[in-house]
């Protein structure tokens, strides 16, 4: 169950409140000190709307045509499948004041072969408070400790420096490169591949 209260942020807050806040965590593996990560419900219409159909999320998301509203609730409602299913899953993130600040993606889940991939998006209201970063870590957590994945990747246009920088600073490597992937304003740009192998299994 969520706190009535949020948790405090990285300063203040008494030992008693940072020792339940850990044990919450250590509890709920999609919960972070300062984000939640939560199924689509019927209410995330209006904003996946709104981040699906801006142009700048197209450069990243291999997306050429707007998606309407029809197509997303439709969406909302088949994402209650399995993932062993559908081999996709999004999840929205959350702060503690409850306001929906993005969403991550798994793709290509491979249970055989124990990997998946993942992406990110914060609305750019939201950005640089953290939140990427947490949300990264949790998606990971719950991939490695409730799925049992080996790792996990991601695909990073080669100009795109605060996701690679991101995806670096949680652990990932840079292992390959996929030459002139994504076609730009410029020309044609490379993607970069990254991937995090779980610490236990290495």
């Amino acid at each position: 169950m969520v706190p009535s209260a949020s948790p405090q942020m990285k300063t203040g807050g008494n030992s008693m409140e940072a020792s339940a806040s850990s044990q919450m965590y250590a509890v709920n593996p999609l919960q972070t000190e300062h984000v939640r990560l939560r199924a689509m419900e019927p209410r995330d219409v209006d904003l996946l709307y709104r981040w699906e159909n801006d142009p700048e999320v197209w450069k990243v998301s291999d997306t050429m045509v707007p998606f309407s509203k029809f197509t997303l609730q439709e969406f909302i409602k088949t994402s209650t499948m399995d993932i062993y299913a559908s081999r996709q899953l999004r999840l929205m993130v959350e702060d503690w004041k409850g306001n929906t600040v993005g969403a991550v993606d798994v793709f290509d889940f491979e249970p055989f072969h124990r990997r998946a991939g993942i992406g990110i998006l914060i609305a750019k209201e939201y950005r640089e408070n953290g939140y990427a970063e947490e949300a990264v870590r949790c998606v990971c957590q719950y991939l490695f400790s409730v799925f049992q994945l080996h790792q996990v990747y991601c695909n990073v246009m080669e100009d795109n420096e605060i996701s690679l920088k991101l995806f670096q600073h949680v652990g990932f490597v840079l292992t390959g490169r996929k030459k002139d992937w994504m076609r730009g304003k410029n020309g044609f740009l490379d993607v970069l591949i990254l991937q995090l192998i779980h610490e236990n299994e290495k």
